[in-house]
């Protein structure tokens, strides 16, 4: 029961991860650019790298290592925040963080935290920094119950990370993804036939981590929303409808519904057929859920997203 109730937690609350907004007034720069350098980028992604190791060393946990895709991944849609001058998990495209990473090429569970900071006037290049850095720690700082940046960075399971940061006149936008990397998933199709399966197989990196379950999410395609709508604050989370898929039993040994489970284990392999459902074009999103022996809470490894039409 702990288990289910960790589950839940998670699909209702860990993945509604926040959104900071603030608005100051600097004086005017007798210049300015409307994107920020490579070299500002690079300075200012290492002094976020080396903030948010020493906030987890500090609390007991371990460093995580820098994600270059997600770097990517983040940056992107900062810009993409920063050029409509809006804050949110959504993006222009009404993708969601798991959405922008997964089609991205990428495989793992990941958790956003987004933050803004609105001038009165154009912000120059080499005067962003700051403001990146202060975002980021407005968000560690955060106090209960309104601390979802900062349970985000502190996460246990998190292994990498990934910054972006982006500036277009007066708007300045950072973007985080912190990243899960705990299995390997074998090649499968990006875009399926609604209604078709394959096999999804894979191996957890760690022979310490088993999977508990696999979840498939449904929800139908993401659509470019209103401006209006954008910026009007809001949290995310993965779609409530769902099928959850369990490891197979040993023979005559059945499940409280009486099924015997499709997920076969073999060590750290793992492999289960995925039947997509016949219902209009979407998205499904694959979440498989690892477990440590010693513990009963389960916490997500993979968002894995496949277009059906």
């Amino acid at each position: 029961m702990k288990s289910e109730v960790t589950r839940r937690l998670f699909l209702n609350q860990a993945t509604l991860s926040m959104i900071g907004f603030a608005t100051t007034v600097k004086p005017l720069s007798y210049f300015y650019d409307y994107s920020l350098t490579d070299d500002v980028v690079l300075t200012v992604r290492n002094q976020l790298f080396d903030m948010v190791n020493n906030e987890r060393l500090d609390t007991g946990l371990r460093a995580l290592k820098l994600d270059e895709l997600a770097c990517r991944v983040a940056e992107a849609h900062a810009t993409d925040m920063a050029q409509g001058g809006f804050l949110s998990h959504w993006g222009t495209d009404g993708r969601k963080p798991y959405h922008r990473y997964s089609f991205a090429g990428a495989i793992d569970a990941i958790e956003e935290n987004d933050g803004a900071l609105d001038h009165g006037v154009p912000v120059a290049s080499d005067e962003a920094d700051g403001d990146m850095i202060s975002l980021h720690s407005s968000m560690f700082h955060e106090s209960p119950p309104n601390d979802g940046h900062r349970k985000t960075i502190l996460n246990e399971y998190h292994t990498h990370v990934g910054f972006g940061m982006a500036t277009r006149g007066s708007h300045v936008r950072l973007c985080e993804l912190y990243v899960a990397k705990y299995v390997s998933i074998d090649s499968y199709r990006a875009n399926a036939p609604l209604g078709s399966s394959f096999m999804l197989s894979g191996r957890t990196l760690d022979r310490m981590y088993l999977v508990k379950s696999i979840d498939v999410f449904y929800e139908s395609v993401p659509v470019a929303p209103d401006p209006l709508w954008l910026r009007q604050l809001r949290s995310y989370s993965l779609p409530d409808e769902r099928e959850t898929l369990l490891p197979k039993l040993p023979e005559n040994t059945f499940y409280e519904d009486g099924s015997s489970g499709s997920i076969k284990l073999e060590g750290q392999k793992f492999h289960v057929r995925i039947t997509l459902p016949k219902k209009p074009p979407g998205i499904c999103t694959i979440v498989v859920w690892l477990r440590h022996p010693g513990m009963s809470s389960a916490f997500p490894a993979t968002q894995i997203c496949v277009r059906t039409e």
